[in-house]
């Protein structure tokens, strides 16, 4: 692709090379650890696996998990290369208590829980996967904490809320209307009623960046992020439009941008194995 430099290509010949000396054994030999650690005072869960040098923190989107929202990852990607973790914000997956909500700066407080989690598991410096309300996490943690953060990939992810925006998530407020597919791992997790209360919840709150006159989420912290910035989008997302990933990358400087034609929001479980080389490239 035009924006793979030839310093990429090499790495990525290295990154083969790699694989291919130590046997497609060494991208799934460990197994996935479950744990939960007390961080600002609740307890967070989370998955780890892998034995590399380079940690990667995977974030979840909206009522996810790293159970729920990355599977394919947590299974695949090479753990030889990487010590994967994922986790569960506080008031999802197994991070509850306490009840999800969702204050005015429910994401500058998921950054820092994501943060503070990574510190207390003793890693120094990690990378960062965000999807969706994840990649929003990711990109205030990235903003926020630039010492600490190696590199950053969202999908999904959006700076700013429009009203065109509070349109599409008010045609998913009612759970019920969800495809089988999508809401039964979910109900299994959570039960009927958190589940739908939740997501309501959510939905409230996210709207509430769009009574700002300039739907202002994250934009003001973007021109801070320094370090290396990996951005994919969907081209067949329907929760999310292309102009937002587009302003993200036009607003981190240095920032790849990445389309997947035949992606929607949940492009990295549906084409897991590119979205996994596509990453596992970007990141050694």
């Amino acid at each position: 692709m035009a924006w793979r430099s030839a310093g990429k290509a090499l790495r990525g010949l290295f990154r083969a090379a790699l694989l291919t000396a130590r046997g497609p054994a060494a991208s799934y030999g460990t197994s996935i650890t479950s744990a939960k650690i007390q961080v600002n005072g609740v307890h967070l869960h989370y998955q780890q696996t892998g034995e590399g040098n380079h940690a990667v923190l995977l974030l979840p989107g909206m009522l996810g998990s790293g159970q729920t929202d990355f599977g394919p990852q947590l299974k695949s990607m090479n753990k030889q290369l990487f010590t994967i973790v994922a986790w569960d914000p506080r008031g999802y997956g197994q991070s509850i208590p306490p009840s999800r909500d969702f204050p005015l700066d429910f994401f500058e407080r998921d950054a820092k829980d994501a943060v503070d989690l990574m510190q207390a598991l003793k890693f120094k410096k990690f990378s960062l996967l965000g999807w969706s309300d994840g990649g929003i996490t990711a990109l205030i943690a990235a903003a926020k904490y630039p010492a600490l953060i190696h590199k950053l990939v969202v999908w999904g992810a959006n700076a700013s809320v429009t009203q065109e925006d509070v349109r599409i998530y008010n045609g998913i407020r009612d759970v019920s209307k969800w495809s089988e597919k999508v809401k039964k791992p979910l109900e299994e997790m959570y039960g009927h009623k958190y589940f739908a209360k939740t997501c309501e919840a959510w939905v409230d709150g996210i709207s509430r960046f769009a009574e700002k006159s300039d739907g202002n989420i994250c934009q003001q912290l973007l021109p801070l992020i320094k370090c290396p910035t990996f951005i994919i989008h969907g081209g067949k997302d329907p929760l999310l439009p292309r102009s937002h990933a587009e302003y993200i990358h036009e607003n981190i400087k240095g920032s790849q941008l990445l389309l997947m034609p035949e992606g929607k929001h949940n492009l990295h479980l549906r084409f897991a194995e590119e979205f996994n080389r596509q990453v596992e490239d970007f990141l050694v």
